[in-house]
């Protein structure tokens, strides 16, 4: 489980961190930067995670601060970290933000151009993608788009599955999720 600690402060990070969970999602290179390297220092062993959209003039610093980045949605940006990754000498594991609702206002990659985006991050990019992650729509039926990401998933032989949030956590546990995505649930709402 990634405990989403978008917009919440060290504070409120700490007790989470002292209870024992170690794997955490940002949704924002520049708000990770400012609180985690600190946090970091007390607590080592920590997996930090983007699940927030990757701009590529932050692909430095994202591969730098972050153990996986979840968001990698357009050749621009898989090229940059391409480019960081090779620079920065870190292997670390990425993921295809698939947009399995073809949503205007949201990032990812379609699902019918999903495997080509696979296909060009691995024998143009050298990248080798982990897995694939969405966030279904607002108000939708989660299933269908966490069973399209399965799908996808498998077909491209991927092992693993960011889906599920705090509200559908448990429907995309049941469809194959490797990795959930709770903030709320962790935190409480966001203030």
């Amino acid at each position: 489980m990634t405990a989403v600690a978008k917009k919440h402060g060290a504070d409120r990070i700490l007790p989470v961190l002292e209870a024992g969970h170690r794997v955490f999602g940002e949704n924002r290179v520049q708000e990770a930067q400012e609180k985690w390297p600190p946090l970091r220092a007390s607590f080592p062993d920590v997996e930090l995670r983007l699940i927030g959209p990757l701009q590529s003039n932050k692909a430095k610093d994202a591969v730098a601060l972050f153990d996986v980045i979840e968001t990698v949605d357009r050749p621009k940006i898989a090229r940059a970290l391409a480019q960081e990754i090779e620079k920065q000498g870190r292997a670390i594991p990425l993921l295809a933000q698939v947009n399995t609702g073809e949503e205007d206002q949201k990032a990812g990659i379609a699902p019918k151009e999903t495997d080509a985006f696979l296909a060009q991050c691995r024998d143009e990019f050298g990248l080798t993608i982990a897995g694939l992650m969405c966030i279904p729509p607002a108000g939708a039926d989660p299933a269908p788009h966490f069973a399209l990401l399965a799908k996808i998933a498998a077909r491209n032989g991927l092992s693993e599955l960011s889906m599920g949030m705090s509200a559908d956590y448990r429907i995309a546990a049941q469809l194959g999720a490797t990795h959930v995505r709770i903030g709320t649930g962790v935190f409480g709402a966001r203030g």
